[in-house]
């Protein structure tokens, strides 16, 4: 794989480089509310800058369906881009169109570009090869040179992210680089223990990379929403928590398996549950109380881990060398119910060894809850991506970029 210092080796001066970045931050309206993903691209742009390119950068946001929709336009991303490089980005309001092709066309060299969301294109997203690749032709013929750095949709087989590459001469960015260095210290020679922590809300979202950590990991910790699924799978009552029933067996497995490997399996013994689920909007006080987590009771539903879970868990991350961290504790959204993701944070920040912070809400909620990102060893901008590469899958972003 081709890195972007040996392609400015090669000399980028006055050629169109194409950098697939991913800029899908959150918005409220027009308003960026976490600008982690811009700034991980911005030492790529900004070498690409200085060594006198024409730099074009395109991304992916939301989910529209393959047409233009407001609500997911890249123009406060390309605004953003352009105060954290100190320089005016032109943005174009268009993929592949007269907007993209005059905006480019009026490129000089040094400068930057944003072309507007490429999900705007049905090719984009495409399961038919011939759709999707007609629509990489049209990118193609935008620029002279291909520069892979949007690691939070490199699991995607998408125009963009698979098949252009294909048709350009191509390189991957500092943040790609840096990403998969990373990934492999988890996954390669790992220093131990080597502790795992993974929330969210779905356990079918996590099956695959508890599957593969098993044979790797020392000590898995769950929580959030799919940690009730393994408190049920133990015959416990859950309430009306979250619950993926149809997954129980499978839970009933790993916890065999973790038993048979000596893979420590640590659940919550404590949970903060309310009767209703707080308005994450007003964040309006939200009446909740604490109980055992093999007691929960049955109109309740589980909502963060308890102060003694995290205890217990600020423990088991003590003396870990390696940590992967995928998933909030609870719904850290709200701060009745934040808690628990702060502890795991806070564990991790404690602890000398090698953390590794795996991208979505679990890099948003260190950003939400006010922790100094370089406190962590690393915080990943692919949560999706992230997983697969631990769950041992080919991501086609990463095979584009392979000479």
């Amino acid at each position: 794989m081709k890195t972007i210092d040996e392609l400015l080796a090669e000399g980028v001066t006055g050629k169109r480089v194409f950098v697939r970045a991913d800029l899908n931050v959150p918005l409220s309206g027009t308003t960026i509310t976490d600008d982690g993903r811009i700034r991980a691209v911005q030492p790529t742009v900004e070498k690409l800058v200085a060594a006198g390119a024409r730099v074009i950068v395109a991304s992916h946001l939301g989910r529209p369906k393959g047409a233009p929709d407001p609500a997911f336009s890249l123009a406060p991303a390309a605004a953003r881009l352009g105060e954290l490089i100190g320089a005016d980005v032109a943005f174009a309001t268009d993929t592949v169109g007269e907007s993209a092709r005059a905006t480019v066309a009026a490129l000089t060299d040094g400068k930057v570009a944003v072309i507007e969301n490429l999900r705007f294109n049905p090719g984009e997203t495409s399961k038919d090869d011939a759709e999707r690749g007609a629509f990489a032709d049209q990118l193609a013929e935008l620029a002279d040179v291909y520069v892979g750095d949007g690691f939070g949709a490199v699991h995607r087989k998408h125009a963009s992210v698979f098949d252009l590459p294909a048709r350009l001469p191509h390189a991957a960015g500092d943040l790609i680089a840096t990403e998969v260095g990373v990934l492999k210290k988890l996954t390669e020679d790992v220093a131990r223990p080597y502790a795992v922590v993974l929330g969210g809300s779905k356990v079918s979202d996590k099956l695959g990379v508890i599957d593969h950590l098993l044979e790797r990991a020392d000590r898995i910790l769950i929580g959030g929403g799919m940690a009730y699924t393994f408190l049920k799978a133990q015959g416990h009552e859950v309430g009306s928590s979250l619950l993926q029933e149809d997954q129980i067996p499978a839970v009933l497995e790993y916890l065999k398996r973790a038993e048979e490997k000596g893979v420590e399996f640590v659940l919550p013994v404590d949970v903060v549950v309310s009767e209703q689920f707080p308005d994450l909007k007003t964040k309006a006080p939200s009446s909740h109380t604490t109980v055992p987590a093999d007691a929960i009771p049955a109109g309740a539903m589980g909502l963060d881990n308890g102060p003694e879970t995290n205890k217990l868990y600020a423990s088991k991350l003590a003396d870990a060398v390696t940590v992967f961290w995928n998933g909030p504790m609870g719904v850290f959204e709200h701060p009745d119910y934040a808690e628990g993701t702060r502890a795991v944070a806070q564990a991790l920040v404690d602890s000398e060894g090698f953390s590794v912070v795996g991208g979505g809400d679990s890099a948003a909620a260190v950003r939400i809850l006010g922790f100094d990102e370089n406190a962590f060893g690393h915080i990943s901008t692919g949560g999706g991506a992230s997983l697969e590469y631990l769950e041992g899958k080919t991501l086609p972003g990463l095979a584009a970029l392979e000479d």
